[in-house]
């Protein structure tokens, strides 16, 4: 499969369907909120280094969870009993992303692309998670929503079991709100062990049609910790 160009201008992407074996679908473009926007409506993200061209893909299979698939260990329960971390949501956005860069080393997350979903996050669309302990940022998560479907982008943890905290709490708020899919793109063992699961890009992009009928709940998700008292 060709790899196709995109010029500033035209923010229109080809079919995620026509990504090559990888799942590099297309090259270039920019990291505005209308493109990225456009991008994940179609399942598409960009992912690439530090001087390189902006890399848009559409893996095949793509990595999912669905909310009522949630695994919770043993070992997690006690996090929660006990409250061992606190929680926040859309505290510390940019701070998180920074973090996700610096402390997991992902390169990708370079400069232009802090600034462009720190954008999506002014606008509404990017949300955060913040895990605390003793006043410390100790992990956390970021993604898009889009319609009822959550597209995880990165997490990070400073200690044992921040991220997995964080991310277990998302997804049993995003239940509650009737959320039918997380996007956690490419499997890893830390997600599979909470349920994550690979499903075919078809059915995925399905999904994804299904969702544009939905409304998106646009704005802050500060408040919705303290809707429980």
């Amino acid at each position: 499969m060709p790899i196709y160009w995109l010029s500033e201008e035209n923010i229109i992407f080809p079919k995620p369907e026509l990504a090559e074996k990888e799942g590099v679908l297309a090259v270039g473009g920019d990291l505005s909120p209308e493109r990225l926007l456009a991008a994940y409506s179609q399942g598409i993200f960009p992912w690439y280094g530090p001087g390189e061209p902006i890399l848009w893909w559409s893996p095949d299979p793509r990595a999912v969870l669905f909310p009522e698939e949630l695994k919770v260990s043993k070992s997690m329960r006690p996090y929660f009993n006990q409250r061992k971390f606190s929680l926040t949501f859309d505290h510390a956005f940019e701070t998180v992303m920074r973090l996700c860069g610096k402390v997991r080393r992902h390169t990708w997350i370079t400069k232009e692309m802090v600034k462009g979903y720190s954008q999506l996050h002014e606008m509404g669309y990017a949300h955060s998670v913040e895990v605390w302990q003793d006043g410390a940022l100790v992990g956390g998560l970021y993604g898009i929503s889009l319609g009822r479907v959550f597209f995880g982008e990165s997490m990070f943890t400073k200690v044992s079991n921040a991220s997995k905290f964080g991310f277990i709490a998302l997804v049993r708020q995003l239940q509650a709100r009737g959320f039918r899919l997380i996007d956690c793109q490419q499997e890893t063992r830390h997600l599979a062990s909470m349920g994550a699961r690979p499903i075919p890009r078809a059915h995925f992009l399905e999904y994804l049609s299904e969702n544009q009928s939905e409304k998106t709940i646009i704005g802050k998700w500060s408040d919705w910790l303290e809707e429980e008292g």
